[in-house]
């Protein structure tokens, strides 16, 4: 048997619930999914509450000794039933959030080698900004545009910046 006490805290309890989700609504905090039940809980504690021999008798019929044991049970079984549905949830929300993290950095490596090709299509004195790549060859004494060093055995690559006059040569690291 349930106290007056006992049974006025729990109705003002679900119904302090029943408001908070509903303000929660209102403002588009929660999703109405998981609203209705926290006020189907809500509700069936007010019933509890209202008419505490439904209460009485599914104690009485599992076995429990008392009817607040039973409620305090019945709590914690759909507390333990909503927390393993949403941990389903949640492994089925990281599962999108993994599949589309795979999906963005394919997309983004896909963009990075269409650039970087791009790239190896213009000429070393376009993607530069250089008007003239001339190195020599202190085998043959020819020069040429445009070679690479180490390929080729130059010991000098030098090049020209026309927005700044000013030449260079290329160092080890291939640096003007």
């Amino acid at each position: 048997m349930m106290t007056p006490l006992f049974r006025t805290v729990l109705i003002i309890v679900s119904l302090g619930t029943c408001i908070l989700i509903n303000r929660k609504i209102r403002k588009a905090r929660i999703r109405i999914e998981e609203s209705v039940f926290w006020i189907l809980l809500s509700l069936m504690f007010v019933i509890f509450a209202v008419w505490p021999g439904v209460a009485d008798l599914m104690a009485r019929l599992l076995g429990i000794y008392s009817t607040a044991n039973f409620l305090f049970l019945f709590i914690i079984f759909i507390l333990l039933l909503k927390l393993f549905q949403m941990s389903f949830r949640i492994g089925a929300l990281e599962e999108k959030l993994k599949t589309l993290v795979q999906e963005l950095a394919l997309k983004e490596q896909s963009e990075r080698l269409k650039n970087h090709s791009d790239k190896e299509a213009e000429s070393p004195r376009e993607r530069f900004g250089l008007s003239e790549i001339r190195a020599t060859n202190p085998r043959t004494d020819k020069g040429g545009v445009g070679f690479p060093r180490e390929q080729y055995g130059l010991s000098e690559i030098r090049a020209t910046n026309p927005r700044s006059d000013k030449g260079g040569t290329l160092e080890d690291d291939g640096h003007v």
